[in-house]
Formats: C-alpha cells, structure tokens, sequence
C-alpha cells in the first residue's frame, strides 16, 4: 500500500520570498532615510546666516544635520 505525504509545505521557497521582500524594504527604507537628508539638507540652505544662527546653527552644520537620525 502506498501514501502521500500532503502536508509539507514548500519552506524553502517562502523563506526566499521572505528574504526578497525584506531586501525590498531594506531598499525602500534606504530610500526614504536618503530623501529626507535631502529635503532637510535643501531646506537648511534655504536659509540665511541669520536664520540658522536663530536656530543655534551654523552653515557648517548643514551636512551633519541632514546625515544624522534626529527627528525632523
């Protein structure tokens, strides 16, 4: 007599998916942390000198600003 096994699943394969879609968002967050830099980076040269020195910054700190993970 013989039988089938039905239950396994193909684990090996929504492990790939798994990873596929955890690079995408890895992507996406890369992304997303890039254009922010970029859209603080613009706004702080927008700026005048004076501006910034109101704010505690100087036109230097334009770079390290936008690089950094504070909150925006």
């Amino acid at each position: 007599m013989t039988s089938f096994d039905t239950t396994r699943t193909s684990y090996g394969t929504a492990s790939a998916t798994n990873r596929a879609f955890a690079r995408l968002a890895d992507l996406a967050a890369v992304f997303t942390a890039w254009n922010e830099a970029r859209v603080t980076r613009n706004a702080l040269t927008g700026l005048t000198d004076r501006e910034l020195a109101d704010i505690g910054l100087a036109r230097s700190d334009i770079d390290s600003i936008a690089r950094s993970n504070m909150i925006r």
